[in-house]
Order: C-alpha cells, then structure tokens, then sequence
C-alpha cells in the first residue's frame, strides 16, 4: 500500500476566491472555527472537550459539526472530486453512509466552486442508524454494537436542513433514504467519478460494492473510509477486491482511510 500524495490535476491550496471558498467549507464542516465538544463514543453520550489532533483524524464524534471524517479524510475528498473535475472523469458522486451529510456537502461544494452543474451528489442512508448485524450471513459482523448508538442516528430532514445552511440544498443533490440492499441496486446512477464507503460494517460495504463498484469509471475513484477502524470493513474490501481481482494500489489517507483508483 503506497502513501498518499498529491494528485496530478488537481489544484494546489492557494488564494483563489475558489480555494478560500473550499477553506472555508472545510473549517465549518468540522467546526474548526467554534471547536465544539466531541461527544464520547459511549451510550450515554458524554461530552469531552474539543481536541484538535483528534479533530484532524477524524478520531471523535463531534457534538454539533457536520461530519466527523476528520480533517485530513475530507480534505482528501475534496482533493479527489477536484481531479474527477479537472482530468474530465465522467459520472456523478456518492456517498453510502453519510451521518450530518458533511462529506457529501464538501463534494456539492467542490462543483460549486468549479463551476460543474451536471455532475450529482448521491447522499444514500438509512437516516435511522446501522442496521443490527446479521452474523448468519455476514459472520464479520458478528458482535457489531454500531445500532446501539443513537448518536449515529440523523434524520433525513437534519441532513437537508445541514445542506440548506451552506446554501447546497439544490437538484443537484439525490437523497437515497433506506438500506442499501434495497435503495442502491436500483438507484438511478448510470456512472461514478466517485464511490465514497462510509457503512461501518461487513454487509453495509459489501452491498455498496456490489451495487455500485461496475459503475466507477476508468480513473474514477473508490474511497474507504473506516478500512483501518473496522476490521470488518477491511475484511468486505479485502473480499471484494480478491473476488474481482482488482489489483489497482490502495492508497493511505490517513490511520483509517484508504482509496485507489479504478484502472
């Protein structure tokens, strides 16, 4: 697995109103600007105080930011959906598993500033939560306390409402409400630039993968963002990968993170 790097074409930080724009979405989506408590990864949800380093990796549940990523995931995002831009990459963008929305709120903010209007956002959740695992086909899943948190529950109507604060909440934006053995076999996505992963789980992967993976185009790229966190989730990857023998690297974002880019 090789590091992560800059990308041929996309666009280095700079003072573009373009990219200040970008700065700005990002520092708000990760409330780096008021540094809000994280709330503590247990049922009853206590609140810690603000760290920035955990901030940065994406290693807290923030109490009232919009995503929880981290700095150094979204940004990597932002970096990706800017080169699908730039090197002409055809089809839309999706995340499957999208808690307050705000990765699927950076990549709508990406084809803002690069002035895209025919590209889509695909935001796919059950907007109740995890599905409790089912061990009898998914073993992987076996003990997964995900369902158990209330905390990564947000309701539909939240997330629109995160969109509408940025001023993104637009057509360009497709809300997939349900799980995704059901919403994103049929979804109508004819093409990917951008497969985002973010379901936790064995089952939430795999049934993410199978419906969308033959639809990322060539240069397009997948991203996992709890491969390093949920051994579970590396095991759908790993099972994925070997079934279709896809060999394309796996790049490093950051502890948890990983992407590669479909040949």
């Amino acid at each position: 697995m090789t590091s992560v790097s800059s990308l041929e074409g996309s666009k280095a930080i700079n003072d573009t109103p373009q990219a200040l724009y970008l700065d700005l979405v990002e520092s708000c989506l990760l409330n780096l600007i008021y540094e809000d408590a994280a709330t503590a990864m247990n049922l009853r949800g206590d609140l810690l105080a603000f760290n920035v380093e955990k901030r940065r990796l994406g290693h807290d549940w923030p109490s009232m930011a919009h995503t929880m990523i981290g700095q150094l995931r979204l940004h990597n995002l932002r970096e990706l959906a800017a080169t699908a831009i730039n090197q002409n990459i055809p089809g839309d963008f999706i995340e499957t598993g999208v808690w307050r929305g705000g990765a699927c709120i950076m990549m709508r903010a990406v084809l803002k500033a690069f002035g895209d209007t025919s590209r889509r956002v695909f935001v796919a959740d059950s907007f109740e939560g995890l599905p409790k695992p089912n061990a009898e086909l998914y073993p992987a899943d076996t003990g997964d306390r995900h369902h158990q948190f209330p905390q990564l529950a947000v309701s539909l109507e939240d997330v629109q409402s995160n969109f509408a604060k940025y001023k993104l909440l637009d057509a360009q934006v497709v809300f997939l409400k349900g799980w995704f053995k059901d919403t994103l076999p049929g979804a109508p996505i004819a093409q990917l630039a951008i497969l985002r992963l973010d379901g936790d789980m064995y089952e939430s992967t795999m049934d993410a993968l199978h419906a969308l993976y033959h639809k990322v185009s060539p240069g397009g790229f997948v991203i996992v963002d709890d491969y390093g966190a949920v051994p579970a989730c590396k095991r759908a990857i790993h099972d994925f990968r070997t079934a279709r023998n896809i060999s394309d690297p796996m790049i490093t974002i950051d502890h948890d993170g990983v992407y590669w880019r479909k040949t």
